[in-house]
């Protein structure tokens, strides 16, 4: 059986990360994704190790895309994007706001020719209000949003930003989720929409649970609680570091049993979750020193046998060799062109209808599959041929590796 999107045509013309990350999960669930770039290609062919114009970031999120490189202040290129529009059915772009309206690519130019497009369009901050026309990147998401604030120094309070870029990859969670819903409403009424998603919108909606809990109830009366990360802490083995939380009852009793203080069960200060928030620095103090003389593997598996919720840090190294990512086999290695052996995750879900795992595809030069797809649309060689002479378009072959 196909893959889920197997048949949904997607025009990607986002860049960097939260739009062509969305296109790629969809890609990984079947859908046939062509990648609009510029001549100068997407930012994120040159982060982090690279051959030629493939870099490891690039491929990770643009697998098993096809590449058109287009110039659409061209009239020739504008063109040949409004006939690839015509054809598809999703439309994903993360221009500044307004930029692709003035290039005649408005959500309201293109449904009155395909009526039947999904039109997503991702903006930093939202297409109204004071920072709209605000240039944005990961990290100033993460300090407006609360991200930031969330996540603050465990020893001096001040807040600071995650090594990853969290706010684009939770838009592109969003974004992806919400083309498949714009998809399943196409199917109920046969018409298309735009799906507005910011990516300020997305990193609020999803810090908010149980980061904001302390301001959200409005009515008087409601107190406040400790902040739900405050006493969230790594453990220290002696050779190495574990993560382990014990909010139910049961959990807490069984660690303490694991740890030979079964009399902790019964202090009245850890008698509740709430108690044993409060009083948190006070338990550490007992547990900490038990289990720094401990091994980190032997406690991981003394203490998960016991039902005790623990997990071992991983370095980045050592994910490799984690028993339970290979168990998962998450982790695909694949034989790719320019960049050679690659390991890579494996689209996190898995559909029983589809079929085993298949090898990660290999992403798209710049350009890669311009004439491929200009054939498609039914232009002849010389007609191709003036199109990338006079710019409109551009045509790049894989590049030569020594």
């Amino acid at each position: 059986m196909h893959a889920p999107f197997f048949g949904i045509k997607i025009i990607d013309l986002s860049a960097v990360v939260s739009g062509p990350m969305a296109a790629g999960l969809l890609a990984d669930q079947g859908a046939h994704v062509i990648k609009v770039e510029t001549p100068k290609g997407d930012l994120t062919r040159v982060i982090g190790p690279a051959r030629g114009d493939i870099s490891t970031l690039f491929t990770a999120i643009n697998r098993g895309k096809r590449s058109i490189v287009l110039d659409l202040k061209h009239p020739d290129g504008a063109q040949v994007l409004r006939e690839l529009v015509d054809e598809a059915d999703v439309l994903i772009e993360n221009f500044r706001p307004g930029a692709l309206d003035r290039l005649g690519f408005s959500y309201a130019a293109v449904a009155a020719y395909n009526p039947r497009l999904v039109y997503l369009t991702i903006s930093g901050f939202g297409h109204t209000g004071p920072y709209a026309d605000y240039r944005v990147y990961d990290p100033v998401i993460q300090a407006v949003s609360g991200f930031a604030d969330a996540h603050p120094n465990p020893e001096t309070g001040a807040p600071q930003l995650l090594q990853t870029l969290l706010c684009d990859k939770i838009t592109a969670l969003t974004a992806a989720q919400a083309i498949g819903a714009a998809l399943h409403a196409r199917h109920e009424t046969g018409r298309g929409q735009k799906v507005e998603l910011s990516m300020l919108d997305a990193a609020l909606a999803f810090v908010w649970p149980e980061a904001m809990y302390n301001h959200t109830a409005l009515a008087a009366g409601v107190q406040p609680v400790p902040e739900f990360g405050a006493n969230q802490k790594l453990w220290r083995a002696r050779d190495g570091w574990f993560a382990m939380i014990t909010p139910q009852n049961e959990e807490f009793a069984s660690m303490c049993r694991a740890l030979g203080v079964p009399q902790l069960i019964d202090d009245e200060r850890f008698l509740s979750i709430p108690q044993r928030r409060v009083n948190m620095p006070a338990m550490r103090a007992l547990i900490e020193p038990l289990v720094a003389t401990e091994a980190v593997d032997d406690l991981i598996a003394r203490l998960g046998a016991a039902g005790v919720p623990i997990g071992k840090v991983n370095h980045k190294h050592q994910l490799f060799d984690d028993p339970q990512v290979k168990a998962n086999a998450i982790l695909q290695e694949t034989d790719q062109p320019v960049l050679g052996r690659l390991r890579l995750p494996r689209p996190a879900a898995r559909f029983s209808a589809v079929g085993p795992d298949a090898a990660p595809a290999a992403a798209p030069h710049l350009g890669e599959h311009t004439c491929a797809i200009l054939r498609e649309l039914g232009r002849t060689d010389a007609q191709i041929e003036m199109l990338l002479s006079n710019g409109a378009a551009l045509a790049q072959q894989p590049l030569a590796v020594a």
